[in-house]
Order: C-alpha cells, then structure tokens, then sequence
C-alpha cells in the first residue's frame, strides 16, 4: 500500500516541475504528481534493467493485447490489435495529425479554456482556431450547443480534450453525441485527447468518443496514455487508436523524422501499469477525490472571492481570481508574494488571464503548504497597500 501522505524530495533529480523555479518555491503547475509510482511498475522496470540492452523498442503482442482488454472492461470498447500505433506522446500525436490531414487555412475547433499544447497547436501549421467557450454553470462547466455548431461549421476537424484540461469537466455521453452529431453533418476529423480517461470522481465513467458510432469511430483519432494516471509521463509512451485503415497508414506516415520509436522502458511500465498497479491506482484515486473535496472546501472558507468549480476528473483545479484584481496577474501575484508557482491563465486562452491552474495531485501537507503560500501573498499585498 502506498503511502500517498508520503513527501519526496525532487529537487537536484532533473524533474522539470521542480526545476522550473527558485527551491523556494512550491511549485503546483505541470500535470505531474507528487506520488511515488507503483511499486509494480518499479519493480517490472527494475527486472527489465537486468538485460543490459536498451535498443529501440516495439510493442509486444502481450502489450496490444492488455490495451484491447482494458478498453473492453473499462469502456466496452472493442479494438483490434492492428487499430494502436504506440507514440511518444499525445501531443506528437495531435500534432501528426493536424499535419496528416490537414492544409494551411484550414479551420480546426477547440473549446477553451485549454492546456496550451492544444490551444497553439493549430498554429504550427497554418491553421485557422475556431474557440468554442465552455462556461461555468450550475451543473459546473457546460458546453453551448449552439455555438459549438457555429464554429464547427467554419472547421475541417475538431481537437477535443476529455476529460477537459484545465476546468476538470467530463463530458457526458449526451455532450459528445451533441459533438459527434455536428461532426458528422460537416464531415469533420475529430482529434480526442483523452489523456486523463481514467482520473474521473464521484463514480463517473469515461466515453471515448469514439465508442459512440460506427460513422464516429471512422473519422476519430483517439488519443490515450498510462502517463498521467500512472505518474510515468517521463517515459515518453502514448498511443492512438485509430479504426479506420486508411486513416491509419495517412496517420503513421506523417512520423516524417519528427516522431521516433517509443520509449522501451516506457512500454514495459504501460504494461505494468495496465496489468499489475491497478490497486495503487484506486488507492491514488480515493486520495486524489479526497484531496479535490478538501481544496473546494479550504478555496472557499479561506478565499471567498476566489470562484471554484469542482473538478469532475483530471487533479486540476482551475481558479478564478479576477475578483481579488492581482497585479499585474494572480500568477505573477503569488509567485512573487508567496513562493508559489501555479500555471498562469493566460496560458489557456487569452480570455483566462484572471485565472491559474493548480495541481492537486501532491501529499496534503504540501496542498496546505501552497494554500497557506496564497495567505500570505494576501497578507502581504495588504500590507503593501
């Protein structure tokens, strides 16, 4: 049993979330978690590291195999074993495809706010972004039906992201038939990051969109990874799901030199992760819910003016403090007057500079830390005043 109260040291061991500043400054920013990883995943590593070849790897059948599994048991999702290409990364993978099948001057729609590799990714190759706006409402982040099919209308594909980075949201099956239907009346590619499939609270379930039809299933690339759930994002693996065959050799072929074989320990540890730490991950799960409810209730108590919506999935809380009008950012704000380093707003959308996103994927003792960090920058500010 892991023991998730449990604080590391990270500093001096090359991480980039705890490189990224000063050592005194906590930082809560990159979706990194602060857990030691599965003891079975170090432990199938560390058997691995006896056969001293680390080569370029490939992924065993046993691995396509565990992947089609998991799918079916968690998601009743059946694939076959030829529809995974194994990548480095997601966003190589959403990246590869806007250059697959797509031309400069084509629209492509995201719905912001949105972590920043999707949001400037339509940029590097010519793209026109089309923002459909989720806002904030009483069943938490909602999606406006009618404006998502104003600027589907305009696009050539879709780049979804579900669970949603930063505002936590987890669509709902009828959320994505509203989307899949718009798609297919325009003909869209859709792109679904699906990164955080398996991070979801209150006992909600995970839809690949995808899964929804088989007209959804032959214009979707889903995208899905171990990394985040599993904490093993450094090993570099990812994979897409893709049925359609044709899509699926135009996708692989778009590699061009840019996007290499996958990480051979990064392999072993996603199988590892998908066969043996599934304890570890209900445990993490219960810690992280918990963790969720404490911040809701602690943002609440302690900075009224500070607006929340509970997270739905993701360990990402995003905050916003436009009330407080923290100069020159809420960022920069408590960065400098509380050593405490969150991800700035403006990074998902230039309408969310008053925000910040916070990781609450950390031991509480360090969640407490980063909020006693924002009292005193409070404090602090007053005092300057």
């Amino acid at each position: 049993m892991t023991d998730f109260d449990q604080v590391h040291d990270r500093l001096g061991t090359g991480s980039s979330k705890w490189s990224k500043y000063a050592p005194d400054v906590l930082p809560m920013w990159v979706a990194d978690m602060d857990f030691s990883v599965a003891p079975e995943i170090i432990e199938t590593i560390t058997r691995r590291l006896a056969h001293p070849f680390l080569g370029y790897g490939v992924a065993k059948d046993e691995l396509r195999n565990t992947v089609i599994e998991d799918l079916k048991s968690k998601y009743d999702w059946e694939i076959a074993p030829e529809e995974i290409v194994f990548l480095p990364g997601v966003e190589p993978g959403f990246n590869m495809a806007m250059k697959a099948f797509l031309k400069p001057g084509d629209g492509i729609t995201v719905q912001t706010p949105v972590y920043r590799p999707i949001l400037n990714a339509p940029g590097h190759w010519g793209l026109t972004r089309h923002e459909a706006a989720l806002t904030p409402g009483k069943r938490g982040w909602e999606m406006d039906v009618e404006a998502f099919r104003t600027k589907i209308a305009k696009s050539t594909a879709f780049l979804l992201c579900n669970p949603q980075n930063p505002t936590g949201k987890v669509f709902t099956r009828e959320d994505l038939m509203a989307m899949a239907d718009a798609c297919r009346k325009h003909d869209l590619l859709v792109i679904s990051d699906e990164i955080h499939c398996e991070l979801l609270f209150d006992g909600r379930r995970h839809v690949p969109f995808a899964s929804l039809s088989d007209d959804t299933a032959q214009r979707t690339i889903t995208l899905m990874a171990a990394s985040k759930t599993y904490n093993i994002a450094g090993l570099k693996t990812a994979f897409a799901i893709i049925k359609n065959k044709e899509m699926r050799e135009k996708f692989s072929a778009s590699r061009l030199g840019m996007v290499d074989s996958v990480n051979i320990l990064g392999l072993e540890a996603t199988l590892a992760a998908y066969k043996q730490a599934s304890e570890w991950k209900a445990e993490m799960l219960q810690y992280l819910e918990a963790n969720r409810d404490f911040l809701q209730d602690e943002i609440n108590r302690r900075f009224p003016s500070i607006r929340i919506v509970k997270a739905e999935g993701t360990f990402l809380a995003w905050l916003d403090c436009s009330e407080l009008d923290l100069s020159p950012d809420p960022q920069s704000f408590f960065l400098r007057h509380g050593k405490v380093g969150f991800s700035a707003g403006s990074e998902f959308g230039t309408d969310y500079v008053s925000y910040v996103r916070l990781n609450f994927a950390c031991p509480r003792a360090l969640l407490v830390e980063g909020l006693d960090r924002m009292e005193t920058a409070l404090r602090t500010a007053e005092t300057l005043t």
